[in-house]
């Protein structure tokens, strides 16, 4: 070989460009990124998505409640397990993956999943695909089985001012009970609004209630009288027996603290059954479902509209009564 070219060669400076990814790849592999490996879209190199980091930045994000955080955790470490098991990178999920991974949920195991959870499981994963991906990389398609209609199991009105009227008592647990089902059922709450409202977001002047909803979301609902009665009740002659430090929340525990959401559900097995009542009651009252849907928070009018199917009994006798063929 000419002496020439091996002098050329020698003076060939290493690449710019190989230098760069060099030292990218070593900060990726320091600094715990969420990118792996390489692969070609359109003739163009792109990192791949590191399942397990994209998985824990996604639950990370703040809009997430606790409650939510968890349910999605044990959703999506199914779905990260399902792929890893198959080979399948994060980053080529498509409607055919997920058509696949849909059908997996839906077969024969020890217990057979119900609709709804496939159906929840399923919007977990969109969930999680579109915070990752981006909304384009997730299909339109709904892959969930079709869910029979369920209605809301809803408590007549005796049956309700029944169940109010069995905590009555004269204890500070007892008027703290009294106090918190009165509102939740006045107010239409969920238990985890009930158990979050802090002393300030009671407006006895204005007669008003500021609830925290779920994904952050706020809203103002009226205080009804009895509701109130039984809160003014509590804080004067409960609540300062039961605080033992400055706690800023409205109901506390024997202990002073926060209560949870495991204290209404031992007073009443299924709490949410008064959301239900408040909606239908208030349907049956005569309130449109745009004002029921503000009241409860719902995000959609087609939530709400699940309520007037229960109340299609009361239309029935309205109609038979009032149409001359009926």
């Amino acid at each position: 070989m000419p002496l020439g070219l091996r002098r050329d060669r020698q003076r060939v400076p290493p690449s710019p460009i190989r230098q760069k990814e060099t030292r990218s790849a070593r900060c990726g592999r320091a600094g715990g990124s969420n990118l792996t490996g390489r692969r070609k879209i359109g003739g163009a190199e792109a990192l791949a998505v590191d399942s397990d980091a994209a998985l824990e930045r996604f639950l990370a994000a703040p809009a997430h409640a606790a409650e939510t955080r968890r349910a999605y955790r044990s959703d999506l470490r199914h779905f990260v397990v399902w792929l890893a098991g198959r080979g399948t990178r994060l980053d080529d999920v498509d409607v055919r993956v997920l058509t696949e991974y849909a059908a997996e949920l839906g077969r024969a195991r020890p217990r057979k999943l119900e609709p709804a959870t496939i159906a929840r499981k399923l919007a977990a994963v969109r969930a999680f695909l579109r915070f990752t991906l981006g909304p384009a990389r997730v299909p339109d398609a709904s892959l969930a089985p079709r869910r029979p209609r369920r209605l809301p199991d809803t408590p007549k009105r005796e049956a309700v001012d029944a169940t109010i009227d069995a905590l009555d008592g004269d204890g500070p647990l007892a008027l703290r009970n009294r106090a918190l089902v009165e509102l939740v059922y006045s107010a239409g709450l969920r238990s985890q609004e009930a158990v979050d409202l802090d002393l300030g977001d009671v407006d006895f002047e204005q007669e008003l209630v500021h609830v925290r909803g779920k994904g952050g979301k706020e809203r103002v609902v009226p205080l009804g009288e009895e509701a109130a009665h039984q809160l003014g009740l509590y804080l004067r002659e409960s609540r300062p027996k039961l605080a033992l430090s400055a706690e800023n929340a409205l109901f506390l525990s024997a202990r002073g603290r926060r209560l949870d959401t495991s204290t209404l559900r031992r007073l009443l097995p299924h709490p949410h059954r008064l959301r239900h009542a408040f909606a239908t009651h208030l349907l049956e009252g005569g309130a449109d479902l745009r004002t029921i849907q503000e009241l409860l928070g719902h995000s959609s009018l087609s939530t709400t509209q699940m309520y007037s199917h229960v109340d299609a009994k009361r239309l029935r006798k309205v109609y038979d009564r009032a149409h001359p063929r009926s």
